[in-house]
């Protein structure tokens, strides 16, 4: 039994099925998570060690060097980069992109035993090395915690506070704490005052570091009850820290700490980060979400546990939200979703208007059957609404039609022949359902280099591929029996013959525009030669002008914030680069247009979106999150921070960043230099600036090795210290206690463990003009002495503080930006600096590089072609055994590379750029081409069967494509409306529109000339 008549007869089924899709789809959609884009793992971990009191390169060479070798042996890393400066190592391990978030569970805990087992032969004083491997989460949610007035302790408490009852809430996976200040217990010891009570600054340390160490002082059994024994001695408070004896042992006189000393409690005095909100001393709160779950329903829960937790809230606190993802997700689905309902409209409309009243009703009713229907699939198969599974399914709306329109078209066409309904949708049925099964999954073969690419561009993107797989193959199967059944239901023999007069045995395609296009066909099948020699001119000329086309990687977003990026001189005070960045965060602060300034000193903010990236620990560095009234405001006011920056803020090297949809790198150009010596790498470093200098559109040039930085070497007079019993780790001590605070001992608060810090007071800290001045202890003259008995003088000296490793070599990374306020993209700067750059020459084993955007560019696009030939093998090789003929296989796909001229016409008229999401647009339009020249094809054989001669079967079967052809390229260009005014989608639309455009004519015109040119004729 033929489907169409099963499903005309079988009402009960048909029924079922369309309230199944119709009820399903609905309940679906209400059940479907929410995201701001698709889940993705940013496949990267760092090991943090520390090495304190090392240089930059004793930290390279006995800490990164060893745990780098360690780390390269695993089989699943792509990349290791290193950054060691004075003190610590950070290195940042990236796994290869084919790694999903499944496999990476394992991969850390390999990763971990590397870093172990190869810790253990890392030099003394090397602290444990720790695996962050949670650096890549994303706290969607990000508030800001502020009280005038209030100290950083009760700020803190406060956000511990919600910290414990924010985590409880369902559905949000991690809280994170940033900005909070280290407590700590300040025991200043005056030099003067132990060298009169003769007390050795060795016995203070001791004390305070065994007296309040938890130690196991054992059990006794008593009459068969076990009593364990616990000393007592642990300090409960400050005070009775500072009351603390330190007499000699045996002296007779009794001295407690605080006679030496001042004794209280404080925030660390140089601090590890320092956040401010809207100008004001701050602790921000990251939220990040579970998985699989509907951040939109999530943000409300958290948003309900905040008010109902006000009550604990003290008065004249504040919380603010700094990014709130949930709000964004809502606003950009309800956006898309708006999206999508125009776009079923404009489609709806097109048909209502161009076939007909009940032939629109009716291919428009399919056409939101199967978008509902593909809710469903998209809800068992866990894909959830975001940016490109929406984005998908508005491209898939014009290709929805295509079947639809074929089976209501020739269904309507049988009946103007007089055929009935049931005829009519049989002989249809079954003389389109293989030609459209096989161009449907044409359609979906050209998606496939996207989904099933292994790299990261199949994750992020992958969803639109298989969107558009479940909406097409669902296209087909609701083409073929819903179409049918509701024709039964929609159309009438009186309605139908209304459109050819009531003469059943008219020309149904006697119509002036078809009678148009049947002279215009004919005259392009005589001169068919000519017709091709035009088209390959047109496709010359397209070529050429494509050179004129801008290149763009992903476009900005529109989100109404930026981030100002400032980089104080490499050795900068984190006091002095927070205290210079607020004055630029009040002048921002003074603007109309600024809604909210967040700022963060030494480090990068928690990533708060997919894209933003995490600038590492840097004393000299800031970034202002400045979130603006709408993209306008933005723009504007972008311009006036970077005046203002060069007016009032000469020595910083700024940048200025829009939030970014794609991939997010350091710099949009990057030249990276190898090799081995620090100088000579340098010295390459500059002649690339200078060349980067040179160029009119580079901007933000800089290196990240960045300056050398003044190092203070003091020279231990090695035989005196030995006479006088002091050593070099004793003078190390001094110098620490004197101008910053040594650690000595813990104490403990409840839950925490703050460090005792020991340091002189502020009257006794002498600057390094008198450095001879600071008193050292000599346990052998059992009295205090000039430091200049053991130190001849204090040289200065310049040194690397930063060193850069990539992948084992010493590496310096030269970096440019585009103008973010111009209209220049950075391929273009990069292009002009390029040769420019290559054509330096490098001495031997120095060798370069190109990151950025070209490299993410480049990787992307080579994952997306290392499918790509398969996927076009398969679609011509289904092309091929459609028709049993590869010769007809050619003809159609003779129209992939002259769709070219529609696709360079549409970016240069509306001035889009061609970047990735354009090259999955071309990708696409390769699929409508060939589906839409199978269904003529297949027409085509149609028609020599009914015995019609072969000229005139080609012209027949033409003509009586036209409509459907047509229509389908008329929905699929008017439903890609909506997505030109999204950045995201821009450039893919501006491809499909203007390409399928100028492919209804390759279609309906080249096609078959090219069919009278190349295929077997019959005999």
């Amino acid at each position: 039994m033929n489907i169409a008549q099963y499903s005309m007869e079988r009402k009960t089924s048909s029924w079922l099925l369309l309230l199944i899709l119709l009820i399903g789809g609905l309940v679906s959609l209400t059940q479907l998570g929410r995201l701001e884009d698709p889940k993705f793992t940013i496949k990267q971990a760092m090991v943090i060690t520390q090495y304190p009191g090392a240089s930059a390169q004793q930290v390279e060479e006995e800490v990164s060097y060893p745990l780098e070798n360690a780390i390269q042996e695993l089989s699943y890393v792509d990349h290791v980069r290193s950054i060691s400066k004075p003190g610590l190592s950070q290195i940042t391990v990236e796994m290869k992109s084919i790694y999903r978030a499944d496999d990476l569970e394992q991969i850390w805990d390999e990763l971990r035993r590397k870093v172990n087992d190869a810790a253990r032969a890392l030099p003394p004083g090397t602290k444990t090395p720790m695996v962050r491997d949670d650096f890549a989460d994303v706290y969607g949610v990000l508030l800001a915690i502020t009280g005038d007035g209030y100290s950083y302790q009760d700020i803190e408490h406060y956000a511990d506070f919600l910290k414990r009852e924010l985590v409880l809430v369902d559905g949000v996976g991690k809280v994170v704490e940033t900005g909070q200040q280290q407590q700590q217990v300040v025991v200043e010891v005056s030099r003067a005052k132990l060298s009169n009570v003769g007390i050795p600054p060795a016995r203070i340390a001791n004390l305070l570091t065994t007296q309040n160490t938890v130690a196991d002082a054992g059990r006794v059994t008593i009459e068969d009850e076990a009593f364990r024994i616990a000393t007592s001695g642990e300090f409960e408070s400050v005070e009775e820290l500072a009351s603390l004896v330190i007499s000699n042992p045996g002296a007779e006189q009794r001295i407690s700490l605080k006679d030496v000393a001042d004794v209280y409690r404080t925030v660390a005095e140089i601090p590890q980060q320092i956040v401010r909100y809207n100008g004001l001393p701050s602790v921000w709160l990251g939220l990040s979400f579970a998985d699989n779950v509907n951040v939109v329903d999530v943000g409300e829960r958290v948003e309900s546990r905040l008010d109902e937790l006000n009550y604990a809230q003290p008065i004249g606190m504040q919380l603010a939200r700094i990014y709130d993802q949930p709000h964004a997700v809502e606003n950009s689905v309800n956006n898309f979703l708006l999206n999508l309902v125009e776009a079923v409209a404009i489609v709806i409309i097109a048909l209502l208007l161009t076939m007909g009243f009940r032939s629109g009703l009716l291919i428009g009713s399919v056409l939101l059957l199967t978008v509902l229907g593909t809710f469903i699939f998209m809800n068992v198969f866990a894909i959830n609404l975001q940016r490109v599974s929406l984005g998908a399914l508005i491209i898939a709306l014009g290709m929805l039609v295509d079947n639809a329109i074929v089976i209501a078209d020739g269904i309507a066409v049988g009946m103007r022949r007089g055929q009935s309904k049931l005829q009519a949708a049989v002989i249809t049925v079954k003389q389109n359902q293989w030609a459209l099964l096989g161009g449907t999954v044409i359609g979906i073969i050209a998606f496939a280099p996207i989904g099933l690419s292994a790299d990261a561009t199949g994750e992020f993107a992958g969803s639109l591929f298989w969107v558009l797989l479940i909406s097409l193959l669902l296209s087909w199967i609701t083409a073929l029996i819903l179409i049918p059944f509701l024709a039964d239901r929609l159309y009438s023999q009186k309605d139908i013959n209304s459109n050819t007069g009531g003469d059943t045995n008219s020309d149904v395609y006697s119509h002036p525009v078809y009678q148009a296009y049947r002279r215009f066909l004919q005259l392009c099948l005589r001169h068919r030669v000519f017709t091709m020699l035009l088209m390959a001119a047109l496709l010359v000329v397209s070529a050429a002008g494509f050179k004129q086309v801008k290149q763009a990687f992903f476009p900005p977003s529109t989100t109404p914030m930026f981030y100002v990026d400032l980089w104080y001189p490499q050795g900068t005070d984190i006091r002095t680069t927070a205290q210079d960045s607020s004055r630029l965060e009040q002048f921002l602060l003074q603007q109309p247009q600024v809604v909210s300034v967040s700022t963060t000193v030494g480090q990068g903010a928690p990533r708060f979106t997919l894209t933003y990236l995490v600038e590492k620990a840097y004393e000299s560095y800031a970034q202002l999150i400045v979130r603006a009234q709408d993209t306008e405001a933005m723009e504007q006011l972008m311009a006036k921070v970077r005046e203002q920056i060069r007016r009032a803020h000469p020595q910083v090297e700024d940048k200025l960043v829009r939030v970014e949809i794609g991939p997010a790198t350091p710099a949009k150009i990057e030249a990276r230099i190898s090799g081995a010596e620090p100088e000579v790498l340098r010295q390459l470093a500059k002649q690339v600036e200078t060349i980067l200098r040179d160029d009119r559109g580079a901007m933000n040039i800089r290196h990240d090795w960045r300056n050398k930085t003044k190092l203070l070497r003091p020279r231990f007079d090695e035989s005196a210290a030995r006479r006088l019993g002091v050593t070099k780790q004793d003078v190390n001590d001094l110098l620490r206690t004197n101008f910053v605070g040594r650690q000595v001992g813990l104490y403990r608060d409840g839950t925490e463990l703050l460090p005792i810090i020991s340091r002189a007071p502020a009257s006794e800290r002498v600057d390094l003009d008198n450095w001879q001045e600071l008193q050292i202890y000599s346990p052998v003259m059992d009295r205090y002495l000039p430091l200049a008995q053991v130190v001849r003088r204090i040289d200065v000296e310049w040194e690397n503080a930063l060193i850069m490793r990539r992948d084992r070599k010493r590496t310096i990374t030269i970096m440019a930006d585009h103008d973010v306020l111009g209209e220049e993209t950075a391929t273009a700067v990069f292009e002009r600096v390029r040769p420019k750059i290559e054509a330096l020459e490098l001495p031997l084993g120095y060798q370069l590089e190109w990151g950025g955007q070209y490299e993410a560019a480049n990787k992307a696009q080579s994952a997306l072609f290392s499918s790509l030939p398969l996927g076009f093998l398969v679609m011509f090789i289904i092309t091929v055994l459609l028709f049993n003929s590869a010769r007809l296989g050619l003809v159609l796909w003779t129209t992939v590379p002259l769709s070219i001229v529609g696709v360079t016409a549409g970016l240069l008229i509306l001035d889009k750029p061609f970047g990735f999401m354009a090259l999955l647009g071309f990708l696409s339009l390769s699929g409508m081409l060939i589906k839409n020249g199978v269904v003529l094809l297949e027409q085509v054989n149609v028609e020599l069967a009914e015995g019609k001669a072969p000229h005139q079967a080609l012209v027949d079967a033409s003509v009586s494509r036209v409509r459907p052809v047509a229509m389908a390229a008329a929905t699929t260009i008017l439903g890609m409306l909506p997505l030109l005014f999204d950045d995201f989608f821009a450039s893919m639309a501006t491809v499909i529109m203007f390409g399928l455009g100028f492919a209804t004519v390759l279609t309906l015109i080249v096609v078959p000339v090219m069919y009278l040119l190349i295929a077997p004729q019959p005999r």
